[in-house]
């Protein structure tokens, strides 16, 4: 079992910035991948990000391609989502989730533990 705790969450102006943490306990050596997904009020969830545990590579959306940006601490099991020049769209609940095996990134099935969501809200 792999437990994922999200934080970091508030607000902030438009074109402003914030980071989000992402913390994971328990089996973390089974973790291949750490997501992220967003989710508005009467939308769809979201792909946000991805970054491959074992190299570093990261994948992200088209939506924030270009500002938001992933980073990990594996020896301390945690990963960092940098949101910069925020727009009033990028509100949302932000899920960080745990991939155990080799998936396709930006698919919700493909990650196995979820956080519980921290609320990101961006203002004029």
């Amino acid at each position: 079992q792999v437990q994922v705790v999200e934080s970091g969450g508030g607000s902030v102006q438009a074109g402003g910035s914030l980071r989000l943490s992402c913390a994971s306990s328990g089996r973390t050596f089974n973790i291949y991948t750490m997501g992220w997904f967003r989710q508005a009020p009467g939308k769809e969830r979201e792909f946000v990000g991805a970054i491959v545990r074992s190299g570093g590579s990261t994948y992200f959306g088209d939506s924030v391609e270009g500002r938001f940006t992933i980073s990990g601490d594996n020896a301390k099991d945690m990963v960092y989502l940098q949101m910069n020049s925020l727009k009033l769209e990028d509100t949302a609940v932000y899920y960080c989730a745990a991939a155990t095996k080799y998936g396709i990134w930006r698919l919700g099935a493909s990650y196995d533990y979820w956080g519980q969501g921290t609320q990101v809200t961006v203002s004029t």
